[in-house]
């Protein structure tokens, strides 16, 4: 049973400025609930007990706040006779923890840096999943992406990653997922539709087993990349990976993808899961 998950939610959100000067992204608001709520709850409810969170140095921290029992909240409620409303302001069950780990705006940068310091702070030795912070799958009536992807390994040996289905003529966009007898074979990168080799995109949701989160933490202290040279890609140590024995799953959902991203993005979300 997997019981680990890192989420990385340290980046600035420049694409979403200026909003994003006073909220973090992760926590802009889907209907009631922040961007990130909705993988913290999908995740718990797959088992996970320990979760990660990679923030930036900005205090407070938005995320931290969220994520306390508002003491004076509580009191406030239960003397105004709301204690109805107790449970909607409690944002994580008891049996839940969530582990901070602070990254440096002005440091490594790419989406392989959170998970490797994550993995060299707590010394993480089993698989986990990794979610982004500024996006989800919305799936009410159907199976969750934290349990398709552990659905769809064997044993603990094997990584997987998530493939959302889109329209072929719309892959331009997106790193596109090659497979073969259900097992990843490598991301093409924005390829016309033409040239793709599947209509499924990398949401960047996975299963990592131990050898390949140690390719990732490796990958990053060996590397000195300029700071205008390039990102630390989590996609360089995956195809690493894969090339060498390394077995992962491609685990099709049938949700929607919503990306808080980019503001039309965003809107789009909100107006999914408040049914409009």
């Amino acid at each position: 049973m997997i019981t680990k998950a890192i989420i990385p939610v340290a980046g600035w959100g420049t694409r979403r400025l200026p909003i994003t000067k006073i909220i973090e992204k992760s926590m802009l608001p889907v209907g009631n609930r922040p961007l990130v709520d909705y993988s913290v709850q999908e995740l718990i409810a797959a088992g996970v007990k320990d979760i990660y969170m990679v923030i930036g140095n900005a205090e407070p921290c938005q995320v931290q706040e969220f994520y306390k029992d508002n003491l004076a909240l509580n009191q406030y409620l239960k003397e105004r006779g709301k204690e109805d409303r107790l449970a909607l302001a409690k944002t994580l069950p008891d049996d839940v923890t969530i582990h901070y780990t602070v990254q440096d705006p002005s440091g490594k940068y790419g989406t392989a840096v959170p998970i490797a310091m994550v993995v060299e702070e707590y010394n993480i030795n089993e698989p986990v999943l990794v979610f982004m912070g500024d996006d989800f799958i919305w799936n009410p009536e159907g199976e969750s992406a934290s349990k398709s992807l552990i659905n769809s390994i064997q044993d603990e040996t094997d990584s997987a990653i998530l493939g959302v289905e889109i329209p072929k003529e719309k892959v331009e966009k997106y790193g596109v997922l090659s497979a073969e007898n259900g097992k990843l074979v490598g991301v093409v990168e924005k390829p016309t539709p033409e040239e793709a080799p599947s209509n499924l995109i990398n949401v960047s949701k996975y299963i990592m087993a131990p050898e390949l989160l140690q390719k990732i933490v490796a990958y990053v202290n060996e590397h000195d990349f300029g700071p205008l040279d390039q990102e630390y890609m989590v996609t360089d140590p995956i195809d690493d990976y894969i090339k060498n024995g390394g077995v992962m799953r491609v685990a099709p959902t049938t949700g929607e993808y919503l990306d808080g991203g980019s503001v039309e993005g965003w809107l789009h979300a909100n107006n999914v899961v408040c049914g409009k």
